[in-house]
């Protein structure tokens, strides 16, 4: 099954071969990832759209992350993935205008002995409104998070989101404010 394989690269990028899923944050296995964030901006400054990951999600249940993030399958490719994603996640449909933003690695430990090991893509998108229908099966919680509250939240409690997030969030701060 495609859906449960992931891409592993170099650091560079560069396609290594395919890990099943769990076998790949099992045994911490560079992989191809991405990370979208949904924004809006209104009268008292810029939302941002994050998502509270359902309890049962094999890592960081729970927690808060930005509007969506997963793996593209084997010779898909980022926009399609993070479409695909953000309909299975949150129950987006409609059309969106991704704006890709730079490449990061990183590497993080999380709970149920698992570990974090991706190249990540950035993928912004301005809207004024979405609609959504989130499936409970992969999303417990979401909210629009403004920018002041999001960023004091993270600073004073930051073991309310994930792992990646605060790495995420720097690059998009970055990638918007050019």
């Amino acid at each position: 099954m495609l859906r449960d394989q992931v891409v592993l690269v170099t650091e560079k990028g560069e396609p290594t071969g395919l890990a099943e899923k769990m076998a790949a944050h099992q045994q911490g296995l560079l992989h191809l990832a991405f990370s979208v964030m949904i924004y809006r901006e209104t009268e008292k400054g810029r939302e941002y759209l994050l998502q509270q990951r359902a309890l049962g999600k094999y890592h960081s249940g729970g927690l808060w992350t930005n509007t969506c993030c997963s793996h593209p399958m084997q010779g898909e490719s980022f926009e399609t993935a993070a479409a695909r994603r953000l309909n299975e996640e949150l129950g987006i449909a409609a059309p969106l205008q991704f704006e890709m933003g730079e490449t990061f690695c990183y590497r993080a430990e999380l709970d149920n002995n698992l570990t974090e090991h991706e190249l990540d893509q950035i993928i912004v998108c301005k809207v004024d409104d979405v609609a959504m229908t989130p499936n409970p099966e992969e999303v417990m919680g979401w909210r629009w998070w403004p920018e002041q509250e999001m960023s004091s939240t993270m600073a004073q409690s930051p073991e309310l989101f994930t792992a990646w997030f605060g790495m995420v969030v720097n690059r998009i701060e970055r990638q918007l404010a050019a």
